[in-house]
């Protein structure tokens, strides 16, 4: 088996519904994003699983949907019941890219770090 991982930045702010805390007042963070892919065999004509570029590409494409918002109203996180907690950031950036991987490649793992101790990872289904 093998993984790629690569890292990306996004700026944002939010705050969290029914929290009860510091953090349900509005606040941002400049969140790092780690997305790994897996598959099991390279591809025989370039021995590599996927190129950085495209996955890098991939993972831009879901961050521009964050970068500069207040994710309170970015959908899906503009409705009561979808919190822009970390978790599902991470989800949320999962569910954009799996589909959009190449036969052969799936989605790993996706982490948020909200601040550089603190991070959200999400698995898949």
């Amino acid at each position: 088996m093998y993984e790629l991982t690569v890292f990306g930045r996004f700026a944002a702010a939010h705050n969290l519904r029914n929290f009860k805390g510091r953090c349900e007042a509005l606040h941002g963070h400049n969140w790092r994003v780690e997305v790994t892919v897996r598959g099991p065999a390279l591809h025989p004509d370039n021995q590599i699983l996927m190129d950085f570029g495209e996955l890098k590409d991939l993972m831009r494409a879901a961050l521009d949907t964050l970068d500069h918002t207040h994710l309170n109203q970015v959908p899906p996180f503009d409705q009561e019941d979808h919190n822009p907690s970390s978790e599902l950031i991470a989800k949320y950036i999962y569910d954009t890219i799996a589909p959009r991987l190449p036969a052969g490649v799936s989605l790993a793992r996706v982490a948020a770090w909200e601040s550089d101790d603190s991070r959200a990872v999400y698995l898949g289904p």
